[in-house]
């Protein structure tokens, strides 16, 4: 008996993903695909082109154009997107902006760069995660539900001065006779700290109102070139939750520590967290984390930021200081112990650190961080894109 418990048990875990028990038919479920061959997805409406064979598998994007890639009156739920593009370039995968409404709603609840989105903030890499992926390099896939009351439109438009020549693009989704109760509206929201303060935290999450989940970020770093090449990463992740004024209810170690690794970021990719881009000679990372297995929900309120710290020999960055590259002092560590440089009673202890201690600094570099969150509105409180002039 106890071996037939188990059969059974593994037959349903294998049967099991994303959710669904696969073995299972979807309740009063139909599927659609929008594509260029069948926009919309219409019952029985596909491939009407160049009699049935291929013949609109893809269409053009020129400079200043929009294009409607989704636009139904239906609740339902987008399971998968994918697109393909022929730029590939920063400068195009910056100036695409990916927009999606929900429930006829005219503010989008995702708006952001496509290249961002797909967790391509410095160049397309080739990887896999549980949301994301992209298999050679060259694609760009999403499977993050997305689930819609009454209806859902998803544009692209191109904000940059050149043409797109090639845009392939499939969005998959279910149609379903009513949103279920208990579900949440998917957003997206994009960010750039650059040029701030020292001791200003860069943004990953805006303040956002509602009840809701953060799903995680994806990150692109451009290191400040003044630091030398010391480690920009020892800044800590923050969590605003439901209120929280002066400290937050959330708070991380490190840059490298968030993603799940340590001293140090190096190329990985996971299922929930990784670094696609680690090139210290180009002063680019790229890095993101997915809270799947470990949820962040609020009931109010919520605000995501990271310190910019970073660190290394108080010896080099003390030359540095006396070269007048911006940075101030923040802790010590190394055979003397810690010491918190910010605390009471530290002054001249910066003058008395040993060579080799590790120093830890504010400093300034560039981030952009695109935030994923679900929330229970089609609309949330958080300003348009940046125009594509602060994105380049």
């Amino acid at each position: 008996m106890a071996r037939i418990a188990f059969l059974f048990l593994s037959f349903g875990w294998i049967l099991r993903a994303n959710g669904q028990e696969l073995y299972r038919m979807p309740l009063k479920a139909e599927s659609r695909v929008s594509s260029f061959e069948d926009l919309n997805g219409g019952k029985g409406q596909g491939g009407q082109s160049n009699r049935g064979a291929k013949g609109h598998a893809f269409e053009s994007l020129k400079a200043g154009e929009s294009k409607t890639l989704l636009d139904i009156s239906s609740a339902g739920v987008l399971e998968r997107m994918w697109c393909t593009i022929s730029d590939r370039s920063p400068e195009m995968l910056r100036s695409l902006r990916l927009r999606m409404y929900w429930d006829g709603a005219n503010q989008p609840a995702v708006d952001v760069p496509l290249g961002d989105f797909f967790v391509a903030g410095v160049k397309p890499v080739a990887f896999e995660s549980a949301l994301f992926s992209d298999p050679e390099g060259r694609s760009f896939n999403c499977v993050i539900p997305m689930p819609f009351g009454k209806g859902a439109r998803v544009s692209l438009t191109n904000e940059g001065s050149k043409d797109l020549e090639l845009l392939f693009f499939d969005i998959d989704y279910l149609v379903l006779s009513k949103m279920p109760t208990d579900a949440l509206y998917f957003h997206a929201c994009w960010t750039r700290t650059r040029g701030a303060a020292l001791g200003q935290d860069a943004t990953f999450l805006p303040q956002v109102r509602g009840r809701g989940r953060w799903l995680g970020v994806s990150v692109a770093v451009q290191v400040n070139p003044i630091y030398d090449g010391s480690w920009w990463g020892e800044g800590e992740v923050k969590g605003w939750l439901d209120g929280d004024s002066t400290y937050p209810t959330i708070n991380g170690t490190g840059a490298e520590d968030y993603i799940g690794t340590g001293w140090g970021e190096g190329a990985f990719a996971h299922q929930y967290q990784g670094c696609l881009v680690a090139d210290g000679k180009a002063h680019a990372y790229a890095f993101y984390r997915f809270h799947v297995p470990d949820p962040v929900v609020f009931e109010t309120s919520c605000r995501i930021m990271i310190q910019q710290i970073g660190g290394f020999r108080a010896d080099t960055m003390k030359a540095l200081v006396a070269r007048g590259v911006p940075l101030r002092p923040v802790s010590l560590a190394g055979p003397k112990g810690f010491r918190g440089l910010l605390e009471p009673g530290q002054a001249g202890e910066l003058e008395r650190a040993d060579p080799g201690d590790w120093l830890n600094f504010y400093r300034s570099d560039d981030y952009a961080a695109t935030s994923y969150f679900y929330l229970d509105r089609p609309v949330s409180n958080l300003p348009p894109l940046a125009p594509v002039k602060d994105r380049l």
